[in-house]
């Protein structure tokens, strides 16, 4: 009886295992992790400031990505108090993103960042013969580098969470601002 008891414990045991290296085997991996074009809409800027922010980004490989975002202010900035809040009303931002995560394109990535804007500007003139000054509007365009910080959250069926910050520097004319700010909070899908 023990000369039988062994074998077949052996026999069981290896079956066991080969079914469960078979059924690793035929598991699908999560879209999240092979996947790699992102569309995602900017929820704080459009539900906090009326402005449509849509971005897509597509991935280079699991520490790497790139996107392009636009911008565009949708709200009347005449009768709405937006206007401190984005001087722009249309900008188009290119992206690169690295990653520090061992996970396919997401967690914690640092961006650098070019952005074309437009939009109206206010700037102080002082008039030196009467001693006080004035605000004019002026049209701009300009171009922007600058660099930011974020962190990706991805589920299993490939909904995210974006959360980012930058910050950068108007290259090309005084009658833009100086610094632009990026805050992101974007909601999208992998696919």
């Amino acid at each position: 009886m023990k000369n039988l008891f062994l074998p077949l414990f052996l026999f069981i045991s290896t079956l066991t295992f080969a079914q469960d290296s078979i059924a690793e085997q035929n598991q699908t991996p999560d879209k999240r992790d092979i996947t790699q074009n992102e569309l995602s809409i900017g929820a704080l800027n459009l539900v906090a400031f009326g402005a449509i922010d849509l971005t897509y980004e597509r991935i280079l490989d699991k520490n790497s990505s790139w996107a392009i975002e636009a911008f565009i202010q949708a709200l009347n900035k005449d009768r709405e108090a937006v206007d401190d809040a984005f001087y722009k009303d249309f900008s188009l931002t290119g992206k690169y993103k690295y990653f520090f995560s061992d996970k396919y394109a997401r967690g914690f990535y640092v961006h650098g960042f070019g952005m074309l804007s437009s939009g109206e500007y206010d700037s102080y003139v002082y008039d030196s013969n009467d001693g006080y000054g004035s605000y004019e509007y002026q049209d701009y365009t300009d171009f922007a580098l600058g660099f930011g910080v974020g962190g990706k959250f991805v589920s299993t069926g490939g909904f995210f969470l974006d959360l980012g910050a930058g910050i950068g520097r108007n290259l090309f004319t005084e009658k833009s601002p100086t610094i632009v700010g990026q805050f992101n909070v974007n909601l999208g899908f992998r696919f």
